[in-house]
Parts: C-alpha cells; sequence; structure tokens
C-alpha cells in the first residue's frame, strides 16, 4: 500500500521547494486516497468526529465517518491530531478580480464608465494566477462565487462560480447568476431615491421580458426552476447576448440590447438575482418582487436588519448572504445591526452563508474566523450564535446551496466533489492552519508570494535582500 507523504513534510521550506518543483514538471492528478484517525467535519451543519475516516476516489468522496473500511489499493494519509473539512465555498468574492486595488489597470471589480451594466461578465476578466487565488487556495478556500460591484448602474453584471485549483481554467459556471442593489446603495446609483432604484428594476425585467419574447431569446431553454440544481455550464446554452436578431424595440428603452439580453433568463427565473438590501423595510419590497415576478430566483446579499424580519424571509425561502461583522449601525439603513443578526436568522429558519460587500470579501479565507466569531458568541450572554457545525455550515455547505451545488460542494458526503482541507487544528480558531489542500482530489501547491516572503526573510541574511540592497 502506496502512503502519502507525511503531513509534516510538506510544512518545510526544504519540501515545500521541493513538492513546487514537482508539481511545475508534472501535470496535477486526482489521487485515491484515504485519511484516518482525524477529527473530521463534514460540513453539513453536525458536529465534528474525532477518530474518523475519510475516502477520495477518482477526484470525488466516496466514503466519510467513523469505523469506515479503507480499501487496500488507495494511499493512507495518518491524520492523527489533524482536522479534515471540506474546502471553504466563498458566497461573494471579487477574487481573481483585482491584483492592487488602488492600481486601476489591476482592478476589475467595478466599471463604473461602462456602457453596460448587467451584460457584463466576470468570467472574461478572472486571472486564475493572481497571488490572491494562490493566498485563499493557501487557506482552505476552494470554491467561491464571483461578482463585480455595481457601479454604472444598479445591475453588477453576470457572476461566475469558479473553483481556486492550481490551473489556466478557473470557471466552473459563467453566468452563474445577477447582481443588483437597492437600498442606499442603490438608490445613489439610480438616481438618489429608493424609488428611483425600484422603477429602474420594475422597468429593466419588464424590458428583458418583452425582448425575450419578441426575439425568441428562450433564455436557457427550460421553464422557472427556482432552487434548481446548477451544473458546470452545461446546460447554459448560447450566450443570450450574442443571439442575432433585429427586433425593433421602442425609444423609451432604457437597457441596451446586452443588457436586456443578460436580463431575459433572471426573469424567467433560470438564472438567480442576487439583491444587496439591509434594511428591514428594503428586505420587505425585495421579497415583494416575486409578487409582480413570480419566477424570480432571489438571494438577499447583506440583510444586517434581517433579524427583524426573520419569520418573512424564512417563509419566502429566500436565502441570505449576510456579513457577520455588522454589528454597528454605520448608516441609517442599519441601525438595527446586530452581530447576532446570522444567529437569530438562522433560529427562525433562514438559510444563511456568511458574505457581504465589505468585510472579507476581498480575502476569502478570513471567513473561518468569521464564522468562529458566530460559535464564540453563543457563550456571550444574551447573545446569539451558531453551533460550531451550524457555524461552519455557513462558509461551506450552505454558500453550495445557494449557487445551486448543494450536495456536490462544500460537503464531506458520498458523490460529492474531493475537495478535502487537512488543518493542523480547529479550522475556526486563528492560530490554525491548513496543511494540505485538495480540490477534485488533486493536491494543490500551498506556495504563494507570502510563503516565498516568510522564507526569504526567516533568517534575516543580507545576502537574501533584493538587489536594490546590493550596493
Amino acid at each position: 500500500m502506496k502512503r502519502l507523504p507525511a503531513i509534516a513534510a510538506l510544512t518545510t521550506p526544504t519540501a515545500l521547494a521541493a513538492f513546487a518543483l514537482a508539481l511545475a514538471a508534472s501535470p496535477l492528478a486526482a489521487q485515491d486516497f484515504a485519511i484516518t484517525n482525524a477529527t473530521v467535519a463534514t460540513g453539513d451543519g453536525s458536529a465534528p468526529v474525532e477518530n474518523a475516516t475519510v475516502i477520495v476516489r477518482g477526484g470525488q468522496i466516496v466514503a466519510t465517518g467513523e469505523n469506515v473500511a479503507v480499501p487496500g489499493d488507495v494511499r493512507v494519509l495518518d491524520g492523527s491530531g489533524t482536522w479534515v473539512t471540506p474546502g471553504i465555498f466563498s458566497a461573494v468574492t471579487t477574487l481573481g478580480l483585482w491584483d492592487v486595488g488602488a492600481v486601476s489597470q489591476s482592478n476589475d471589480q467595478a466599471a463604473g464608465d461602462a456602457p453596460f451594466s448587467a451584460a457584463l461578465d466576470v468570467a472574461t476578466a478572472l486571472n486564475p494566477a493572481s497571488q490572491h487565488v494562490a493566498v485563499s487556495r493557501a487557506g482552505g478556500v476552494t470554491r467561491a462565487s464571483i461578482f463585480s460591484r455595481p457601479a454604472s448602474s444598479i445591475f453588477g453584471g453576470q457572476g461566475a462560480v469558479v473553483d481556486l485549483g492550481a490551473d489556466p481554467n478557473m470557471v466552473m459556471r459563467p453566468r452563474a447568476f445577477q447582481m443588483i442593489a437597492l437600498g442606499e446603495f442603490g438608490a445613489r446609483l439610480a438616481g438618489g431615491s429608493r424609488t428611483a432604484s425600484h422603477t429602474l428594476l420594475r422597468n429593466s425585467l419588464i424590458e428583458a421580458r418583452d425582448f425575450g419574447g419578441e426575439t425568441g431569446i428562450d433564455g436557457r431553454g427550460g421553464p422557472s426552476r427556482r432552487g434548481a440544481e446548477r451544473t458546470v455550464s452545461d446546460d447554459l446554452g448560447p450566450d443570450n447576448r450574442l443571439q442575432p436578431n433585429r427586433t425593433e424595440r421602442g425609444a423609451d428603452a432604457l437597457l441596451t440590447r446586452f443588457d436586456a439580453a443578460a436580463l431575459v433568463p433572471v426573469v424567467r427565473g433560470e438564472q438567480p438575482l442576487y439583491i444587496v438590501v439591509e434594511r428591514a423595510s428594503d428586505i420587505r419590497q425585495a421579497l415583494a418582487l416575486t409578487r409582480e415576478f413570480p419566477a424570480l430566483d432571489l438571494v438577499l446579499v447583506g440583510a444586517s436588519e434581517g433579524w427583524l424580519v426573520a419569520d418573512e424571509i424564512a417563509a419566502a425561502g429566500v436565502p441570505v448572504i449576510a456579513d457577520p461583522l455588522d454589528d454597528l449601525p454605520s448608516s441609517f439603513e442599519q441601525l438595527a445591526a446586530t452581530q447576532s443578526n446570522v444567529g437569530r436568522m438562522a433560529a427562525a429558519g433562514v438559510k444563511v452563508a456568511i458574505g457581504g460587500l465589505t468585510n472579507g470579501i476581498e480575502q476569502p479565507r478570513n471567513s473561518t474566523q468569521y464564522a468562529g466569531n458566530l460559535v464564540a458568541l453563543t457563550r456571550v450572554p444574551g447573545a446569539s450564535g451558531l453551533s460550531w457545525g451550524e457555524a461552519f455550515a455557513t462558509i461551506s455547505s450552505v454558500p453550495a446551496e445557494i449557487a445551486g451545488f448543494g450536495g456536490r460542494l462544500g460537503v464531506l458526503a458520498p458523490g460529492a466533489a474531493g475537495d478535502v482541507v487537512i488543518w493542523d487544528g480547529d479550522p475556526l480558531e486563528l492560530s490554525s492552519a491548513p496543511i494540505r489542500v485538495f480540490i477534485d482530489g488533486v493536491e494543490q501547491p500551498l506556495v504563494n508570494h507570502q510563503t516565498r516572503l516568510r522564507e526569504r526573510y526567516r533568517d534575516l541574511d543580507e545576502s537574501d535582500l533584493p538587489k536594490a540592497y546590493d550596493w
């Protein structure tokens, strides 16, 4: 029986360098392996299990739990003293769209001067070689939903679901969802008030509905699929924006042809609509949209005051991506913000993932810290938090479910992708870090600019200084 290298072997600089060279010399391939004697968290909301086993074969999870028999033809890694979890799934992030935030040439997070809005497609700008992708991968993040910020309109454009594997293609599902901003942010973009943003939204959806019918664009070829399971783009068909048509439109049309075409699958419920809202009354207005456009597949993003209307959100069956650090009234639409927001919504039955448009979206590896804070809240008198299992689910299985990949990503369950992270301790503790990361059963390099800088200056040897110091 062939064994994987001991865990400690890949934590030394020499071993990391040798591993990086090996990766550069040969293509990455899925491995069949078993991790035994580890503390295993499956990501489904249940508590971690000690002395458990995880088996990966053909790039997928085949078994997880206690007393699991290890096949004789797979490599075995003794996970004693470690934790094993599914990879982190970032619910919303701009990862891969920027290198240096303050350098506009390397920043594709927003397109404030663009003539298009809903038609923007982040898949065309993603850079899998970004060091932020490498750093996040080393932090245990294996999948993510990428969005561009609304800037020229309330519409931010079409986001993508990606993997963070060390290969040239990171896009799993392009045009996976549409992002729009309502509330205070959307009001400013639409002309100065919430009335303008809601009028613009309704007009846009009606234009898209009419445009789809008149041009024969049939969305994605099927009926409304609100909350349906998504694939890795096999069902997408041709890009609506590129469908040939010469249909005349009214002189009062506000959307470009590209923007109208991009919104056809939204109004038909074939592409989820992520709505940024914070205030309780704005949340109610967002939920009410389904009375006018019944097919809409809504996801709320932000929802600082979600706990005030948690029962209504739960009754509507609309999931929420909430910022776990929103605990102060930093704006008028967040007067009821509290760090107990996530815990209270979850207690009411709302499906909640951790995320948002501000804290941490650019560095999703920090989401483990935010989830850990939710566990700590359970020990604060009067506060509402989550159990360990529930907190980890907010950064693994729940965001995967919201993205349409429930049961296939963010969990260690038979049939799920072989996204496995081995940690040197409790992943929700700040002192813990990933030791090995697998995506689809392929072991990933953990070397990045940060680790190289660490090694360069570890011994403070002046011969390692950059050439600028060579007088």
